[in-house]
């Protein structure tokens, strides 16, 4: 174990291939050339980055035409790499992206595929002060009051359970330094408030506006003031 966790941090702790892994977790997948971009480096030198970290199995590369895209090939990488974040001092003048210290990505953000920064972490906390979700042992459960909640929602319970991921946990907040809740009823939650026209995603940045129908049903659903 001691050993692959050493493999596993050294590539990671790569300049280069620290900026690919913190540029996928906008949730989208992205080509060579586009990642060659964001860490400011040769598509041949990130070529060989991108084979390190398909080889550890930290990404997986899919063909669409000439194309080849890289993502997470897992989600709980993406978990692991947000949570990495909270090492960094708050006064920390880190190699973030730009946008990543501004008030807009802290207040509210994707974190992959669900909600994070003040925002989500408000959600997940009006979610446990009325016992919908409930806290235990480092993790999460839904209650019966919950399960009833989400389904008020339009959210496809039985169907989340079955997938092959994380149904619900915590993830801690980079900005916050407390907890989200990340897993697949997150990330139904976050796509219903995206179709709902509750929160809009921002052009080029993880940062995610609250519209004003959104601050409305926040309030009223879970009397959370944004």
């Amino acid at each position: 174990m001691e050993k692959h966790f050493k493999e596993i941090a050294a590539l990671v702790g790569d300049p280069v291939r620290a900026t690919i892994m913190w540029t996928l977790l906008d949730g989208k997948a992205f080509t060579a050339t586009e990642l060659a971009m964001a860490a400011g480096t040769s598509a041949s030198n990130t070529s060989m980055h991108l084979a390190k970290l398909v080889q550890a199995d930290l990404l997986s590369v899919e063909n669409q035409g000439r194309h080849r895209y890289y993502k997470f090939s897992r989600k709980e990488i993406a978990y692991a790499i947000e949570a990495m974040s909270t090492l960094v001092p708050r006064s920390s003048k880190s190699r973030h992206p730009v946008d990543e210290t501004t008030p807009a990505i802290q207040q509210c953000r994707t974190c992959y595929d669900h909600l994070a920064g003040k925002t989500g972490v408000a959600i997940t906390d009006s979610l446990l002060k009325q016992k919908l979700i409930i806290a235990g042992d480092q993790q999460f459960d839904l209650s019966p009051k919950g399960r009833k909640w989400f389904s008020g929602m339009d959210i496809d319970i039985a169907a989340l359970e079955q997938q092959r991921r994380s149904f619900l946990r915590p993830c801690l907040d980079w900005s916050e330094r407390r907890y989200h809740m990340a897993g697949s009823l997150a990330a139904a939650l976050l796509d219903k408030m995206l179709l709902q026209d509750w929160i809009r995603k921002t052009k080029n940045s993880r940062a995610v506006i609250v519209t004003a129908k959104g601050q409305k049903m926040l309030y009223e659903y879970l009397k959370v003031t944004v």
